[in-house]
């Protein structure tokens, strides 16, 4: 298991009680978070080409199958890519359930766009059952409507809308995966998310992206260059 196993499983409690609360009291949320809500079970659908307007506005997020490695099991990644910069999150998990998609975001994703002062809006996904359920019962869905981030789902049938993840899933199993198990044998999780941290370290900071957005720049250097722009947006709305 990862590392932090206890952090989820203190994760994992608090999302409980809070869905107990909205269980027993109704829903006690702030007007946005329940407008959040009401969104979500509207069932926002993605289609065409995905429209980014700034770091942060569209996350893409998905499930990657990594491997079964002995002694461990089957691994699964999480991964997190802004679909304006291409900065990428991932973290490694043994199941791939509503709780380590929710954790993805809580222990890597929300911390990181909090410390560049830029929020999360919205978050597309696939129909996965990670991903999606009865809102007040399905802890992922829960997680992005008290944290006010909108849900787009892909159309049934059609999972090209979220290709970036997929385009990026092509490069990190080039690039990290099949180099660093040809090179190691893994026998825990740990020591393969350590390489992997170190590997996206890489990615976003260093390696330079041709996409739309990047032209020529890194991620990371695409992402800081941005960030005027949202907030010249928010200054505007004031």
């Amino acid at each position: 298991m990862s590392g932090d196993s206890g952090g989820q499983s203190n994760f994992k409690k608090r999302l409980k009680a809070l869905e107990e609360k909205v269980a027993r009291d109704g829903i006690e949320l702030t007007d946005s978070q329940i407008a959040a809500l009401e969104r979500k079970a509207s069932d926002d659908e993605a289609c065409g080409e995905i429209e980014t307007a700034h770091p942060g506005y569209l996350g893409s997020q998905d499930t990657f199958y990594v491997s079964n490695l002995k002694g461990v099991g089957r691994i699964y990644q999480q991964t997190f890519v802004d679909t304006y910069s291409k900065v990428a999150h991932c973290k490694l998990y043994v199941t791939k359930t509503p709780i380590t998609a929710a954790d993805l975001l809580n222990d890597r994703v929300l911390p990181f766009y909090a410390s560049q002062g830029l929020p999360v809006l919205r978050i597309l996904t696939d129909r996965g059952t990670e991903y999606c359920g009865k809102v007040e019962q399905h802890d992922y869905q829960l997680y992005l409507a008290i944290n006010d981030i909108d849900h787009t789902k892909t159309k049934a049938m059609s999972p090209q809308t979220n290709g970036i993840c997929e385009r990026f899933h092509r490069t990190i199993l080039q690039e990290f995966y099949q180099v660093a198990f040809r090179k190691k044998l893994y026998g825990e999780l740990n020591t393969l998310q350590s390489d992997l941290d170190e590997w996206l370290a890489h990615y976003n900071n260093e390696r330079t992206h041709q996409g739309k957005m990047c032209c020529g720049r890194t991620p990371m250097e695409t992402l800081l260059d941005g960030k005027h722009i949202w907030a010249e947006k928010n200054l505007s709305q004031m």
